[in-house]
């Protein structure tokens, strides 16, 4: 029998939160359980809101190595922020705001600045009750704001980590005045020498948690293989959490899937029954399953060209890589990814032709920087020549301008003053709002903007508007004087803003797919409506398959 969880009072009126905690490793996908959850619990009628807790010290994710961190993720705001919000809007198909990214940077700058002005009125500042104060004043304003039926909050890290202790103390003082439901996920290793799945690491855990103040209401488990019954009633002995109250996270090959395998063990109706949530009337996982079907029964396998210089960490192209999953399942074929080193060919390790030979697309994505610039230019020459789908994004529209002007209007040594401050062409420059800036952090032109998009041209076939709405993260720009220029050679830029000014899109019409974007198509790309530059990009190359 489940379990209710035995909240202080009425729960009629309360806000409603789901906190998500990580024990024994970092990288156990608490963002896609999350997001999962969050789904199931909108196909059931109910609004969610999510909030991503990072405990580290920058004020946002703007200004820390991919490598290092994983994709900034830009929402329409201009925010810059962790990749898991990118999940969170892919699933949940909302446009999140800065609000629903928290870090210890941010909430100790917001405490300080009120310090500085005196609004604490002479008292000592400090962590308790002050930070924890303003985190729970966070927490309920983000769900009153969103008239959320349930805010759901994944801290960053592992229990245990020091810098999440004070997130976490907040989370236990909220749910002494709110209904809170903690689902705790931990690891269940198979230790391959016996055989065995051990469950130490969850005890652990747990018991690290506890002794903050925290007792978990779910286990959410991953493993490689199935897990065995013996350990969910060796886990529920051990925790305190019943064992019709673990749930069972088995390793899927398809992400997407997690939403499904979470209603096959009734976990919304779990939490339902917790908050004492009624029934709502909502549409289901249907078209979820269909995707998910689609994704599964594809014949057709396609090979798309990845061609950066952070393919040390894919992490670095998480949103492309699944904008081209949400694309493949509407095309009906199954996209794999050939990760392109281009400093390799720019060394000369390597030619161009030769590592894509057997690809049928190549894209280039975002980055800054010149390392690898010159492999790009080399990729996408051959895609132009050897009419390979082509898709090219920020950085990539910028290197397929400076590729164009080169070898078809004879412009040689044109290039991106980023690159080469002395080109005798600098087809991309410094955007003019940028040339006093001095600050790294959130000063790029970033965020949603429209995107004014030009009539018969492939851009307005296929977003079949003459305005859209598109995210950016740039410092660069084409330069418009050599436009006119680039134009007479067959290139049409078919997208600008509304100044005409900044070019946004640009396509060769004569070619079978050659377009490119100084926006992130790939940050407005949904599971169930894939951005349309991905969806007919993966068209193109199934056509060439």
């Amino acid at each position: 029998m489940h379990r209710k969880k035995p909240f202080r009072g009425r729960t009629e009126g309360k806000r409603k939160f789901i906190v998500v905690t990580g024990g024994v490793i970092s990288g156990l996908g608490k963002g896609i359980f999350t997001a999962s959850l969050g789904r199931l619990l909108q196909s059931k009628g109910m609004t969610v809101v999510p909030i991503k807790i990072d405990p580290y010290l920058n004020v946002d994710a703007g200004t820390m190595n991919p490598i290092e961190h994983g994709e900034v993720f830009v929402l329409d705001d201009g925010s810059e922020v962790d990749m898991d919000l990118g999940n969170y809007e892919r699933f949940l198909d909302m446009n999140l705001t800065c609000d629903s990214n928290i870090t210890t940077g941010k909430i100790y700058k917001k405490v300080i600045e009120r310090e500085r002005c005196g609004d604490y009125l002479g008292k000592t500042v400090q962590l308790i009750p002050h930070i924890t104060d303003d985190l729970k004043d966070w927490f309920m304003k983000v769900a009153d704001d969103n008239d959320a039926d349930v805010e759901l909050i994944e801290v960053g890290g592992t229990v245990g980590d020091i810098e999440n202790l004070i997130f976490l103390e907040a989370l236990r003082q909220l749910s002494m005045v709110e209904d809170v439901i903690f689902v705790h996920c931990t690891l269940v290793p198979v230790v391959k020498v016996v055989g065995e799945q051990k469950t130490k690491p969850t005890q652990q855990s747990v018991q690290k948690l506890r002794g903050i103040g925290v007792q978990p209401d779910f286990i959410f488990l991953r493993c490689e293989v199935p897990i065995e019954q013996k350990i969910i009633s060796k886990i529920a002995l051990f925790t305190g959490v019943p064992e019709d109250d673990i749930i069972r996270g088995q390793d899927l090959k398809n992400i997407y899937e997690l939403p499904v395998v979470l209603e096959n063990q009734d976990v919304h109706k779990k939490v339902m029954d917790m908050f004492e949530i009624k029934k709502r009337s909502g549409n289901g996982l249907k078209d979820w399953k269909v995707m998910t079907d689609n994704m599964k029964n594809a014949r057709k396998k396609v090979t798309v060209a990845m061609t950066g210089k952070y393919t040390a960490l894919h992490d670095s192209y998480v949103s492309i890589e699944q904008s081209l999953k949400h694309a493949s399942a509407l095309v009906g074929c199954d996209v794999g990814i050939k990760w392109i080193e281009t400093t390799d060919i720019e060394k000369g390790k390597t030619k161009a032709k030769d590592a894509l030979k057997d690809v049928d697309g190549i894209l280039v994505p975002g980055g800054f920087g010149s390392r690898g610039t010159e492999g790009k230019i080399e990729c996408i020459k051959h895609a132009r020549e050897q009419g390979i789908p082509f898709l090219g994004l920020c950085y990539g529209f910028q290197l397929a301008s400076a590729e164009f002007a080169r070898h078809e209007c004879g412009l040689k040594k044109a290039n991106s003053t980023e690159i080469d401050e002395n080109t005798p062409y600098p087809v991309i420059d410094l955007l003019p709002s940028q040339k006093n800036v001095y600050k790294k952090g959130g000063t790029m032109r970033l965020g949603g903007q429209d995107v004014i998009i030009k009539k018969g041209t492939k851009a307005h076939k296929l977003y079949g508007s003459l305005k859209v709405r598109e995210r950016f993260r740039h410092r660069y720009e084409f330069n418009p004087e050599y436009r006119e220029k680039l134009e007479k050679s067959d290139l049409v830029f078919s997208g600008h803003d509304k100044s005409g000014d900044i070019m946004q899109i640009l396509e060769l019409p004569k070619h079978p797919f050659f377009m490119a974007s100084q926006f992130h198509p790939e940050f407005t790309s949904r599971v169930l409506k894939p951005n349309p530059l991905f969806l007919e990009f993966v068209k193109a190359c199934a056509r060439k398959k």
